[in-house]
């Protein structure tokens, strides 16, 4: 195992224990056991068959929205919108679906909702990455405020075009079955759009390891200024590299408003985008790794809303929030110290071989 290896692995893995250590410290406080609460989350995640299901079910948009942080980093691009471009999806698919439902059959359907998502998230990275490649906005920060651009029309869309029939309220109407994602596996919520992530995820590391595209997106990464000199034009990079980021995002809301939800509230998911950047610091920006860092984070979740809804214990339900707040603080410091790390390594070699 080499250095760089290792580092990650006990830095993630210390990360987790301190993040999980500091959650418990807080039920103590509430004068809960931690180790009883969270050994009968564990029991019911592996004897239930639908709660485990869930698990799975929570971590399909995590898996997507990582992959979007994960693919500009490759590129030493940070695309901070991935929320905005997941409510973009999520108008995306809600308004094609209303449309097209019952005109023709579910696979067809599903299949038009799902590209369309891709290509509305992907326009909004898109966007973040020509006004880098043209103007060097900072994308960290157009990134950022992109999402409460969208939010903004999402909110403005619910309360006009895209309101309930009724009028009552700030959501859509709810889609026929017709128009949902089909079930994986029965008697639970679970849906094929996780094979879809998971399917997604081994594309994307196979198009970044695999081919001449994610060869020159990781060479800008290394180096925009070689890449240049090499006959590489990193700005045009920098554009498709935001473009599928965003389609990424996208298709986050394809999953969870065909999947999950069957229609569109104001604000729903509201932390999907943040917890996609921790996830992918987690696996290093690998999309394997982002597999089953989706499902550890998802897990957490999970455990937090059983440990909220277990008779004669008073938990509130922010302490899901606090948890994974708590595992994704520690992540993102973790990735701090690997860097750190790797630096004074570097440094060692270079004084050891100056003085050989």
């Amino acid at each position: 195992m080499n250095a760089k290896l290792r580092d990650l692995i006990l830095a993630n893995f210390l990360a987790i224990f301190c993040g999980l250590l500091i959650s418990s410290l807080m039920l103590l406080f509430l004068r809960i056991s931690p180790s009883h609460v969270l050994a009968e989350a564990l029991g019911k995640i592996i004897t239930d068959k639908y709660t485990m299901g869930d698990v799975f079910l929570k971590a399909t948009p995590l898996i997507f929205t990582a992959l979007s942080f994960a693919f500009t980093f490759k590129a030493n691009l940070f695309n901070i919108g991935s929320q905005g471009q997941f409510y973009m999806g999520a108008i995306i698919a809600i308004a094609v679906s209303l449309k097209l439902q019952g005109v023709m059959p579910i696979p067809v359907l599903l299949t038009v909702v799902c590209i369309l998502t891709f290509i509305g998230g992907g326009m909004v990275g898109a966007l973040i990455g020509y006004l880098k490649a043209k103007f060097n906005a900072n994308e960290f920060l157009v990134s950022m405020m992109s999402s409460y651009v969208v939010l903004a029309l999402m909110n403005y869309l619910l309360r006009t075009f895209l309101k309930e029939t009724k009028g009552e309220y700030p959501q859509t109407d709810p889609l026929t079955r017709q128009a949902w994602i089909p079930t994986l596996v029965e008697g639970t919520r679970l849906h094929v759009g996780f094979i879809l992530a998971v399917l997604v995820a081994i594309g994307v590391w196979i198009l970044l390891y695999k081919t001449p595209l994610g060869f020159r997106i990781r060479v800008v990464g290394s180096n925009a200024s070689a890449a240049e000199m090499s006959g590489i034009q990193s700005r045009k990079i920098c554009i498709i590299t935001f473009f599928i980021s965003g389609a990424l995002a996208g298709a986050a809301g394809f999953t969870e408003v065909n999947g999950v939800q069957h229609m569109l509230i104001q604000d729903f998911n509201s932390g999907i985008g943040s917890a996609g950047i921790g996830i992918a610091i987690l696996a290093n920006a690998n999309p394997i790794g982002i597999i089953f860092a989706s499902i550890l984070f998802a897990a957490l979740n999970v455990i937090g809303t059983l440990i909220g809804r277990m008779p004669g214990v008073n938990v509130p339900s922010s302490f899901i929030d606090l948890m994974q707040g708590s595992v994704m603080v520690f992540v993102i410091a973790s990735y701090f110290v690997r860097s750190s790390l790797e630096k004074n390594r570097e440094k060692r070699k270079l004084q050891k071989a100056v003085r050989e």
